[in-house]
């Protein structure tokens, strides 16, 4: 008995926190959806709503987890559509589950993540904005999926642990500074699809290999 007793409580140890709506700040949007906009819980494993008071929530705001410490893990909720600049800049934050619902994103989503190990990028992104991984010190690997057909400006600067990148045939272009600094890197395969590259120095700085 004792034995089970034990092992509930570890599991209820390993369950996410409970979410409340008063860990969020929000916003009403016109079409009668939420859009968080700051977050004022605990910490730790964190689950981003469907919904809160009956109505959908669709997007993350600018900087609304910016610049949060204990956040160690988060989920969006399936509805959300919208991630705007530096919502995820959070140097604690080493795993984060992005859904396919969400088609646009800001620039900086996570900036100086400096605990972020790895992301899933969903197939429903076609570009990977502009300083999106920047000194993400942790980042090792990176799975592009054959949705992205740009890699914005310094997407992944200063990405120092950063070893291998495989790029899909879809991807077009890669902009100024996008592998900047990436200090660790041994290979890069970059596909015929690409027609637009940015200086090369500047793109791949800091780069070993041979591209």
């Amino acid at each position: 008995m004792k034995k089970w007793i034990k092992i509930a409580g570890l599991l209820l140890l390993m369950l996410p926190a409970a979410v409340s709506a008063d860990d969020f700040t929000y916003t009403t949007n016109a079409d009668n959806t939420i859009t968080i906009t700051g977050y004022t819980g605990p910490g730790g494993m964190v689950t981003i709503p469907d919904m809160i008071n009956g109505k959908a929530v669709t997007s993350i705001g600018v900087g609304a987890f910016y610049p949060c410490t204990s956040l160690t893990n988060a989920m969006i909720g399936i509805g959300v559509t919208s991630i705007g600049e530096w919502a995820f800049a959070c140097t604690s934050l080493p795993h984060i589950t992005i859904p396919n619902s969400v088609t646009n994103i800001g620039q900086y989503i996570f900036y100086c993540c400096s605990g972020l190990t790895d992301v899933m990028i969903p197939s429903s992104f076609t570009s990977i904005e502009g300083w999106t991984f920047a000194s993400c010190t942790s980042l090792t690997n990176i799975t592009i999926p054959d949705s992205v057909t740009n890699i914005g400006e310094n997407a992944f600067q200063s990405c120092t642990s950063l070893t291998n990148v495989m790029l899909p045939n879809s991807v077009a272009s890669i902009e100024n500074g996008a592998f900047a600094n990436c200090t660790s890197l041994a290979s890069i395969t970059i596909p015929n699809s690409v027609t637009i590259i940015g200086d090369k120095y500047i793109t791949f700085g800091g780069y070993a290999g041979v591209f």
